[in-house]
């Protein structure tokens, strides 16, 4: 098995974005993550004036368990535009191509947006899913200014709502652990997570392929 994809989901907190940062350095690969929020807001022909419009309107439901999925380090709201035809499922059916197209231009590290779920076929896939305990998560965010109250209450929130748009788009629980072909804590430091990944691709490309058979949906 030849890894060309690493997939990366996390819990918000506990620095998935920096470490798939790190990641795609160490493997000279493209990183996509902020990028993929910026194409589908490309192809829905909008912009950021036309998205906080649209924000101040919407009251799906679904709207805000995706944007609220996306959330983390480098990702926001995603854009959309004042057409009443853009609503959350062409959001995700434009994000799973979008993702699709992405992984098929070559070796890159993609974060979150249920890559894992919309690549898990794909034989030179490898998925992780980036944990920690609460008190680290805590100590994350503030060192980016989050007061000790908002990151618990966004900890709590963002997880949750992240476990609903699982549920209703995939019928999974998040996360879905047969999913991964690993799930690693976060606390032990960032470049212990980056080498751990490291050294669990190397030992699965010495497999026989048939050891590499993707996870099932």
């Amino acid at each position: 098995m030849n890894v060309r994809v690493v997939t990366l989901e996390r819990e918000y907190g506990s620095g998935g974005a920096i470490i798939a940062q790190r990641l795609a350095a160490r493997l000279g690969w493209k990183l996509w993550d902020r990028e993929i929020t910026c194409e589908i807001a490309r192809r829905a022909n909008v912009d950021e004036r036309a998205a906080a419009r649209c924000d101040e309107r919407v009251d799906s439901f679904l709207y805000r368990l995706f944007k609220v999925y996306a959330r983390g380090s480098y990702e926001r709201a995603l854009p959309l535009g004042d057409s009443r035809d853009f609503d959350t499922d062409r959001m995700v059916a434009m994000l799973e191509r979008v993702v699709a197209e992405f992984a098929d231009r070559g070796s890159c590290v993609i974060v979150g947006r249920g890559a894992p779920y919309f690549l898990r076929n794909r034989p030179d896939a490898f998925h992780v899913f980036i944990y920690a305990p609460t008190e680290e998560k805590v100590r994350r965010l503030k060192t980016i200014g989050q007061s000790e109250g908002e990151a618990l209450r966004l900890i709590e929130e963002v997880d949750r709502e992240r476990a609903a748009f699982i549920r209703h788009y995939f019928g999974k629980d998040w996360p879905y652990r047969p999913l991964y072909n690993m799930m690693i804590n976060s606390k032990f430091g960032d470049e212990h997570v980056v080498e751990t990944i490291l050294g669990e691709i190397a030992a699965i490309e010495k497999q026989p392929a048939a050891a590499n058979a993707a996870p099932s949906r």
